[in-house]
């Protein structure tokens, strides 16, 4: 099955079962050459750590930046970082964020409260689906697992899928209610520039932000 764009994969190609539309999410940063490409490259590996190289389960992980070095590489201690966790940083290119990626992304997750500013602020009705990564897992790991929709195991790519689209709507009811102990508690900071000790200190923070997150995306505990 080929992948779509930049995502981990496409729904089913049964052709007995109705195409699942994929569920995208977009991880934005400022150049996208060092936290979102991080972000998006551990995000995809954890999703195939836990459903499988060969099912993608209609998750579609992107990035892009508000000032996007186009075309750019990812920076290369941001490449490291991604090896140190198994995850593949061959094949990146940067993005500058357009309104296309805003319009098609059914989550947003960004580095900074100013970065979820400027994506809200490109309208789209965005409000309700961006959040800063650190944001997201805090609002996440307060939902009731059992609220969520359970995959069917004859339309897997669907079910997963509503599961998606649900939690991002029971985060966004509760971001009025649970909030953050200090605004910065929900920063990932920027490491460009920085030796490579504190490019794996983000690698770290993004990491344990990523893991309650794509537990709740798929029903799939990380494995021991």
């Amino acid at each position: 099955m080929a992948p779509l764009g930049r995502g981990i994969a496409g729904p089913g190609d049964d052709p007995l079962l109705p195409p699942a539309p994929p569920f995208r999410i977009l991880h934005v940063s400022t150049g996208n050459v060092c936290r979102s490409p991080i972000t998006e490259r551990l995000h995809r590996h954890a999703l195939e750590l836990r459903l499988g190289g060969a099912h993608s389960g209609g998750l579609i992980v992107e990035s892009a930046g508000t000032w996007g070095h186009e075309g750019a590489p990812m920076e290369a201690h941001a490449a490291t970082v991604c090896a140190d966790y198994g995850a593949d940083p061959g094949g990146f290119t940067g993005r500058e964020l357009l309104d296309e990626h805003v319009i098609r992304a059914d989550l947003v997750l960004t580095a900074t409260r100013d970065h979820r500013a400027q994506v809200i602020s490109m309208g789209h009705s965005a409000g309700l689906r961006t959040f800063t990564l650190k944001e997201f897992n805090r609002l996440v790991r307060a939902i009731d697992p059992a609220t969520l929709p359970e995959p069917d195991p004859a339309l897997p790519d669907c079910g997963l899928v509503e599961r998606a689209r649900a939690l991002v709507g029971a985060a966004a009811a509760l971001r009025g209610w649970l909030l953050a102990p200090t605004p910065e508690s929900d920063e990932v900071h920027d490491p460009y520039g920085a030796p490579i000790t504190f490019f794996r200190s983000i690698g770290d923070e993004i990491n344990q932000a990523l893991d309650p997150v794509v537990t709740a995306l798929t029903g799939v505990p990380a494995r021991a």
